[in-house]
């Protein structure tokens, strides 16, 4: 017997924000050389687990080769990628948290951190015997809170 197809998803789910630049600016995801190029950076801020690495954004005079490819984003907005590596969140449901708590995070202080490209990186894992549950109310309170502190440090910078 035949399985019903999956039904697809029409819209992408956006983050509410109050402007359409910041809903934007967190919709857009790095590629891979805008990731190579804000981890060749080093980090403009730290915490227990999260590093934030910063590259100024590239302008349209700026590319190595003279072909010029339509990005479908302002070179003025900020813009985040995300690395979560599974050696420090092995269930997918914790990386996926992290994830989400990183651009809300992020959504939250793009006005104040200005324009580039912004890499949010996971260096540790959180310790399984004090967050034994892959997605406990408890971890998420702690993923926002180091986070927030980490998006306002690099603000002020």
């Amino acid at each position: 017997m035949r399985a019903a197809p999956r039904a697809a998803s029409a819209s992408r789910s956006e983050p509410a924000a109050p402007d359409g630049v910041v809903r934007r600016a967190a919709a857009a995801a790095l590629n891979s050389t805008e990731v190579e190029r804000a981890l060749a950076t080093r980090p403009c801020a730290r915490s227990e687990h999260f590093l934030l690495h910063c590259a100024p954004a590239s302008g349209p005079g700026e590319l190595s080769t003279a072909v010029t490819y339509k990005t479908g984003h302002d070179v003025d907005e900020p813009r985040l990628g995300l690395v979560v590596p599974k050696r420090h969140a092995r269930r997918a449901v914790t990386r996926n948290l992290i994830k989400r708590q990183g651009r809300c995070a992020f959504v939250q202080h793009a006005p104040r951190l200005g324009p580039g490209h912004w890499l949010l990186r996971l260096r540790s894992a959180y310790a399984i015997e004090r967050y034994p549950s892959a997605a406990s109310a408890a971890l998420k309170r702690a993923v926002r809170g180091e986070l927030q502190e980490l998006f306002e440090h690099a603000a002020t910078r």
